[in-house]
This record gives C-alpha cells, structure tokens and sequence, in this order.
C-alpha cells in the first residue's frame, strides 16, 4: 500500500501537483536505506535535494556601489570650452588694420617687384642643384645608340 502511495506521489511530482507535505513524504522515503528496486533512480535526484537545501553562501557581497566614470561630460566640457575660446579669443570690438594695400601705386610696384626677385632667386638656386640631369639625358640619347646596333647585328647574324 505505501508504495502505491509513492508511485501515486512521484506522478504528481512529475506534473508538478504535489503539496508541500507530499513532497515532504517523497523525501523521507527516498531518504531510507530500503527502496523499490524500480524506485532506484528518484534516489540520487532527492538526495541531491536535500544536500543542496543545506548549502550556503558564505562569500561576502560588497554594499557600496562603484562609481561609474560617465565619459560623454568630457566631451560636453570640451564642447564648452572650444566655444569660450572662439568668443574670448578674438576682441569683439577691436578693428583690424588693412595691412596689405598700399595708397602709392608706384611703392605697391615696387614691392612686387622685389617679391617676385625673392622667389625667382629661390627658384634659380633650385634649378641649378639639378642641372646634372641635362648630362642624364644626354647619356641616355647615346644608349639608344646600342640598341639600333643591336638590332643591326641581330640582321647580320641571321
């Protein structure tokens, strides 16, 4: 009769209807030395139920929270000190001078004039330090020289 009680109780278990009390039950029969040959395997699944109901956590959990660095401020900061920068950084009222006109045509002449002999000279130091590739070209026409007399010889050969 108790078995057919526990074969009755481990189907409720198995579709999840048993109370409390019921599965109480369950656990002190599979807790016993003595159980139904055909019963064997529900024994390790109670038994783990009942080691694991006496486990605890022993490890310590922190209370306080970190602080969590929030990066976008930085680039609100940064934002904000660019624009103090682009408004304090020019005077608002001061008037610029006009630095590049000259009143006298001849006076504005004359120093384009020098400018220009500033950057032709620049220009004529440069071209100088290159003036060996004319010797370059000059050697590179007489090898061409070699290849019509290769092509000669190639027709005699034959």
């Amino acid at each position: 009769m108790v078995l057919n009680n526990i074969e009755k109780l481990l189907e409720k278990y198995e579709n999840g209807e048993t109370s409390l009390k019921e599965e109480q039950e369950l656990k002190n029969y599979f807790s016993q030395e003595t159980i139904a040959p055909h019963l064997e395997m529900y024994k390790p699944m109670f038994a783990y139920f009942s080691i694991s109901k006496k486990e605890t956590f022993t490890k310590g959990v922190p209370l306080k929270t970190r602080k969590i660095f929030d990066y976008k401020w930085i680039s609100v900061a940064a934002v904000a000190v660019l624009m103090l920068g682009f408004y304090f950084g020019k005077p608002m009222f001061q008037q610029e001078d006009d630095l590049g006109t000259y009143d006298d045509p001849m006076m504005a002449y004359n120093e384009v004039v020098k400018s220009l002999e500033l950057i032709s000279n620049s220009l004529n130091k440069g071209t100088g330090k290159i003036s060996y590739l004319d010797q370059l070209d000059s050697g590179i026409s007489k090898i061409s020289y070699l290849s019509e007399m290769e092509t000669k010889s190639k027709i005699i050969f034959k």
